[in-house]
């Protein structure tokens, strides 16, 4: 079984794995709303790159409501124009993320810059939407919940009541897959900067029902991308555009 987490755009690394044949998890954040790296992205194609060096360098000192004063700017009097650029893109961008995934019969969650709706509408015959559920690979039970963590409205962001409750409900499994790291600092917090982003309803999760496994993503310069939380063996599996490399899960 292969996992993928934060493809970002990076669909002709996708169709690679996907063509390897063997069971693929991809654990959301399909989309390249913005590399803080490069600074492409959709922003970047819709506002410019000037826009996006200035958003990145307030997020990197954690200013947050800066980086969305900067992005009301951009918006202002253009909110329609926006809304039909970025919907073209994202559908573009679906498109390929079809097309690489085509005749694999992967499972796909989504992350927070992710539009589930669009996303799960675009996927190919064959490759499953798991917005949260369990499913079963290799005769191992995998609860699936996808989503990002609170922050600044995106689209995939799931409140920590409803990703509570997604939890809850799948009882007891071998393996967890979100798309969220557990609140464990080492796990959660990117070394290059910014605010730790860790669920508690995760780590709660892990601690209580003890699932031998736990895979992840969406932090892209992890602290560690190893760790165990009580009897759980956790794997962040990003940062796939930046790799191009699966995660292989070793029972």
């Amino acid at each position: 079984m292969l996992l993928v987490s934060d493809v970002h755009g990076a669909f002709g690394a996708l169709a690679k794995v996907a063509a390897l044949g063997e069971p693929l998890l991809v654990l959301g954040d399909l989309l390249n709303f913005v590399d803080h790296r490069t600074h492409e992205g959709m922003l970047a194609e819709v506002a410019g790159r000037d826009a996006v060096a200035r958003v990145a360098e307030l997020r990197s000192r954690n200013d947050w409501e800066g980086a969305r004063r900067v992005m009301r700017d951009i918006a202002a009097g253009r909110e329609e124009e926006i809304r039909h650029a970025y919907r073209s893109l994202i559908d573009e961008a679906h498109a390929e993320a079809a097309a690489a995934l085509a005749g694999s019969g992967a499972v796909v969650t989504f992350g927070n810059v992710d539009h589930p709706g669009l996303l799960a509408a675009a996927l190919p015959e064959g490759v499953r939407f798991v917005e949260s559920g369990v499913i079963e690979v290799e005769g191992l039970r995998i609860g699936v919940v996808g989503g990002g963590l609170p922050s600044v409205g995106g689209p995939g962001e799931v409140s920590d009541e409803a990703m509570r409750e997604r939890l809850d409900s799948l009882g007891d499994v071998d393996v967890l897959c979100t798309h969220v790291a557990p609140a464990v600092p080492q796990l959660c917090t990117d070394v290059v900067g910014g605010l730790p982003k860790g669920s508690t309803p995760v780590k709660e999760y892990l601690l209580e029902s003890g699932p031998r496994w736990h895979y992840f993503g969406d932090v892209h310069q992890p602290q560690a991308t190893r760790w165990r939380v009580g009897r759980t063996a956790c794997h962040n599996v990003g940062y796939f555009r930046a790799t191009g490399r699966p995660v292989r899960h070793f029972p």
